[in-house]
């Protein structure tokens, strides 16, 4: 199974099934082997502006049931895969089992960026803030480095994240900071772990509200970044709905 994982990431065209019949017979090496998926498939899958090749994303459906089926596969990652790949690899979405949880719109406990980041949540319209591009060419290859013109921090995480409201002039996007074990995605700020970077929303900004509810909801969010796509993006307000 780690040699058809490794022949995928490099474009070949493994034997699907033999992987899967390898992986639903590993036995007690079966926690290894989903790790392995974990490390090499499913982390990749779930961070933005991770290269991740078709034939890996068949390989990853493929094996992926087998490792959710015997509780070896973190559903907060699953999820944040989903959400990441989309229509490349529809399959993930259809792993998740969770029922519907209540929600409501939460706000942020952090505010990391502009100082008058707030008033992106005082429930006033023709309030804002303006984006900043900053970090030029830092991590992810954007414009506005890891962390976007502002991060929002949970804490405690947010358990579930369901949809995002975005009211906005400018283009930019969203992405989810998610808990990942250890060693896959990015290292967190100062030893606190690592996480995976889905692109939870890409809003237009035309002066309008947008909504982007994601296939699957998001698991245990630390954070939201907020990244403009050029100068001058004015983000009037922002709401996450979810649960803790």
């Amino acid at each position: 199974m780690t040699r058809a994982l490794q022949e995928a990431a490099r474009r070949g065209n493994p034997a699907l099934q033999e992987a899967q019949w390898s992986l639903e017979h590993a036995g007690p090496a079966l926690g290894a082997a989903c790790q392995e998926l974990v490390r090499q498939a499913v982390g990749p899958a779930a961070m933005t502006g991770a290269a991740v090749e078709p034939q890996l994303l068949a390989l990853l459906e493929a094996l992926a049931p087998t490792c959710v089926k015997t509780g070896q596969l973190p559903a907060a990652l699953l999820n944040a895969a989903a959400v990441q790949q989309g229509s490349r690899a529809p399959q993930l979405a259809t792993l998740h089992t969770q029922g519907a949880v209540e929600t409501q719109a939460i706000e942020p406990d952090q505010q990391t960026g502009p100082g008058d980041a707030f008033r992106a949540f005082d429930r006033d319209e023709l309030s804002g803030v303006k984006l900043p591009l900053a970090n030029a060419g830092a991590e992810s290859g954007t414009g506005s480095g890891p962390d976007g013109a502002l991060r929002l921090g949970y804490a405690p995480a947010l358990k579930y994240a369901v949809s995002f409201q975005v009211l906005a002039t400018g283009p930019g996007s969203l992405r989810a900071h998610v808990r990942a074990p250890d060693g896959v995605g990015h290292a967190g700020p100062g030893g606190t772990g690592f996480f995976v970077d889905p692109t939870v929303c890409r809003f237009r900004g035309t002066g309008r509200w947008e909504v982007c509810k994601p296939g699957v909801p998001l698991l245990d969010v630390d954070a939201l970044s907020v990244l403009p796509e050029r100068p001058g993006v004015e983000l009037k307000e922002l709401e996450i709905i979810g649960a803790r």
